[in-house]
This record gives structure tokens, sequence and C-alpha cells, in this order.
């Protein structure tokens, strides 16, 4: 029975990719989980449906940055495992104010760590074997690709935003951790996330939701800048099993091999809206516009997830097709979800223009 008696650290739980990670650990392990969130705007505890209540849950709302009460819930909880999935994450407001992504990303992610050593080295011989820091971070971190080849765990680090600078800054850091004082730590990198409870600024929930409302839908530049989608239920599974038989000390990748442009996403959505919501306009694919291009914006990620294929055993369930198929349906049959987001005030503005 898989972390059947562990207690894991999930910080940024109530994020996107986090809620899946605590959501699929409640659902499919035994392990105890103490989710680790400051609750910013992009954090949502109805990402969580039922962990309430679940002997096996625990909330906390906490900074990673503040590293005297990160030092309490370490002695409190005594965890086997911490995951950090707490960042900030969307490239377009790293542009117009990257001080919040240098500080949660890269002090938040030096402080967790900090705190980690300090209480591993408390811990027993037997527990210390055992414990592990896993961080998650992105396949920004390697830059832009041409048009052949993909990233791999030996690509060099060249990241082009203020938001995947700041997360290339704390994987160093995780690495100098585990090469200076032995601190068991991992790293993954992973492309494009893509499913349910998603914050609506990014590409997909952001699409969907426009679509819905028959708002014009805006293409950054030409539209055939190429990401690798990865369904976030499949990334999550990934996760655990890093966690449960990654090697200490090593990086891997994964990615959903389903490399999409920009235009082709939205061009799926807006059939797919067609097709389980009808308009009476007329196809969405009318509303898509071009706009001006985002400052900086990397032309293309891919990745190799050979390694963590190979050595783990993992494979991506969902293709591009099913898994964006759920998520549209999703979308379509949770409006209550992301309403409440908008009726909370967030703006579907365009930010990040430098």
């Amino acid at each position: 029975m898989r972390f059947k008696g562990s207690t894991i650290f999930v910080t940024g739980g109530a994020g996107f990719i986090g809620s899946a990670v605590v959501r699929h650990l409640l659902r499919d392990t035994h392990a105890r989980v103490v989710n680790l969130d400051k609750l910013t705007y992009a954090a949502n505890p109805e990402s969580l449906p039922g962990a309430d209540g679940n002997p096996h849950y625990a909330f906390e709302k906490q900074c990673i940055c503040e590293g005297p009460s990160l030092r309490k819930l370490f002695e409190k909880y005594q965890p086997d495992a911490v995951m950090n999935l707490a960042a900030e994450s969307h490239v377009d407001r790293s542009i117009d104010g990257p001080g919040e992504f240098i500080q949660t990303n890269i002090v938040g992610t030096f402080t967790l760590l900090q705190e980690a050593l300090r209480y591993w080295r408390t811990l027993p011989a037997e527990r210390r074997d055992r414990f592990r820091f896993l961080h998650i971070s992105t396949d920004e971190v390697f830059g832009t690709l041409g048009a052949e080849g993909l990233f791999s765990e030996e690509t060099a680090y060249a990241p082009n935003s203020p938001y995947s600078a700041s997360k290339a800054s704390s994987d160093h850091l995780v690495r100098a951790w585990r090469e200076t004082y032995e601190l068991p730590t991992m790293v993954t990198n992973c492309s494009n996330n893509y499913g349910p409870y998603h914050f609506p600024e990014k590409l997909i929930p952001h699409m969907i939701i426009k679509g819905l409302a028959g708002e014009s839908l805006p293409v950054y530049g030409d539209g055939q800048n190429v990401r690798d989608w990865l369904y976030v239920e499949d990334h999550a599974k990934a996760l655990t099993l890093v966690l449960e038989r990654g090697v200490v000390g090593e990086t891997y990748n994964v990615g959903g091999r389903n490399e999409r442009t920009n235009l082709h996403v939205v061009e799926k959505v807006c059939e797919l809206l067609d097709e389980i919501v009808p308009a009476n306009t007329g196809s969405r694919r009318s509303l898509i516009s071009f706009v001006k291009d985002r400052p900086g914006h990397d032309r293309r990620y891919a990745i190799d997830a050979s390694k963590i294929e190979r050595e783990l055993g993992w494979r991506a369930e969902e293709n591009f097709e099913s898994g964006l198929a759920k998520t549209v349906r999703w979308y379509c049959e949770n409006r209550k979800w992301w309403q409440a987001i908008l009726d909370r005030g967030y703006q579907q503005a365009r930010i990040g223009l430098g």
C-alpha cells in the first residue's frame, strides 16, 4: 500500500498542479497529506473537494518564505517527504511584476530547503535515509528550441523570462543543497500542464471561458509557438512515482509527447465548445484574433520523457485530444467553480506587455 504510514508535505497544494497532487494522494494512496499554501490569488480550496474532513488531510495556511513558522510545522507533523509546488507561475505576470517571483520562487525555495535541512538533521538514521525533498519545476528553464530537438535532463539552462529565471534559480538551489549538505533532493521539469481546476489566466481555461461568453479569443503573435501538453492528473501520478522510486540527486523530465501550436490548441477548444455548447452565432473559430506577441516569447518547448518512462515505468495515459475533451467538458459542467473566481474580481485583461 503506497505511502502507508508516511506524512507528505505538499507546498502549494491549493494551486493547479498542487491540488491535483493532493487529490491523487488522498484518492490513490495511504499517505497523510499536509497542504501548506499561502492562498494567493491563484490558490483555491474549492479545488480539493472532499479533502476537509478526510482524516488523512490537514491544511496549514503558510508562506514558504517564513522560516520560523515553517520550522514549527516540521516539528508538529514530522514529515517523511516534501513536495515543493509552491510557486508564482504566470509568465505574463512575471513580466509586469518580477519581484513576487524572485521572492516566492527563489527566497521561498531557499527558506524551505533550510528548514527541511534543519529538520532532516534531527531525524534518526533510518528516517533520514527515507526522507525525500522533491522540487517541481518547468521546462521553461531550458529556454527555447528550434524546429527540431527535445529538452533532455542534460539540456543546458537558458531561461528567457523572469518566471523561468526564478525557477531555474530554485532548481540550482535544490541541487546545491544535495551536493553541499547531502539533503536527499530530486527535481522534476514538466511541460505545459492543462486540465480541470486550472486558474483562468492560463491559455486553455482562458479560451474556454471567453469562448463560452462569445468574446474575442486573443492569440499571441502568429499563433505558431509550440508547447508540449501534459494532462495534470498524469503529471500528479508521475510526481508521486518519482517521490516513491526516484533516485536521490536525479532530475526527471515529465512531458506528454503532445506538441501543438497555440493556434491549434485554440482551434480545438473552439471545436469542442461548438460540439458541447453550440452557439447561435456559428463556429467560435470566428472569434479568434491575433494580438501583439509576448516579449521574449519562447518559440518551442518539447520534452524527452524517455528517462522517467524507462527508469520508473511512467506513461501519460491521456493524449492531447482525450485530455482536452475532458478539460473542456469539465469547464462547461463546473461553471460555479470558475464563475466564483470571476465574481471575486479577477480581471481577464491583457497583461505582460512589458
